[in-house]
């Protein structure tokens, strides 16, 4: 008995397929329908309140209560931070990270709601390890000791994009790709990609994460993609960006995502 997708499909409707493919291992292509979902969560304490405060308690919060996450202060604002969590389930945000936040020390933040972010990963269709891409390589970058800087940005590609044919879709996404591959090749910064697709309150299509052990080799990284196709011809929104220094990190096995 198969066990496509279409089968049982009424004849005239289009074939679902929610899963994500990777390269073939020991001859079978890679597929999983799970993913993992990040949110980043930014705040402003109320003026007066020293921001070590608050950013202390959170961290508390996170080593207490088990939540793997990341918290990064704000460089671009002397009273901001953000929370960085994870998870495979998307109610482990409101089942878990939300109660931290009726803590008396943590009730006083001042959500910054136009700077959240949140997205899902994906793949490319070529990943020699499908389940680890999907599920730990993101972890494992944002919550190495060594890389303590993060810029992390949404972004939105315009409808043209969509509508040019697969080929040259493939030709200008493997041009973007090859430049960030050699960024991390060498050490210089290294990256989390993420789909948002109607989960964005801005409507964006994808969240990425730069990071790394210094901030100008992250900022070289937006420069050197301003000249591809990709940015300067379809990229239509690109921003806030935020700019962090990880102040705590979950630290133990990636099975911390939740998977």
């Amino acid at each position: 008995m198969s066990d496509s997708p279409s089968r049982g499909r009424p004849p005239g409707l289009p074939e679902i397929d929610v899963n994500e493919y990777g390269g073939k291992k020991d001859g079978v292509r890679q597929s999983m329908d799970r993913r993992l979902f990040m949110q980043l969560l930014v705040y402003d304490c109320p003026p007066g309140m020293d921001a070590a405060e608050p950013t202390e308690a959170l961290c508390a919060a996170l080593a207490s209560s088990g939540v793997p996450g990341v918290v990064y202060e704000d460089m671009n604002a002397p009273h901001g931070l953000a929370l960085l969590t994870w998870s495979d389930d998307p109610a482990h945000f409101v089942q878990n990270v939300r109660p931290l936040f009726r803590a008396p020390e943590l009730r006083v933040l001042l959500p910054r709601p136009d700077w959240t972010m949140i997205g899902r990963s994906y793949a490319s269709g070529y990943e020699r390890d499908l389940e680890h891409y999907l599920l730990h390589r993101s972890v494992e970058n944002v919550t190495n000791p060594e890389w303590p800087w993060a810029v992390w940005y949404p972004l939105r590609r315009s409808g043209a994009f969509a509508k040019l044919d697969h080929e040259t879709q493939a030709n200008i996404l493997r041009e973007h790709a090859s430049i960030g591959m050699a960024y991390g090749q060498q050490g210089l910064a290294h990256d989390v990609r993420l789909a948002c697709h109607g989960i964005d309150a801005k409507d964006n299509e994808f969240l990425i994460a730069l990071v790394g052990d210094r901030l100008h080799r992250l900022s070289h990284v937006v420069q050197r993609m301003r000249s591809t196709t990709q940015t300067a011809e379809y990229i239509t929104q690109m921003g806030p960006f935020f700019v962090g220094y990880a102040k705590y990190q979950s630290r133990g096995p990636t099975s911390e995502t939740g998977a």
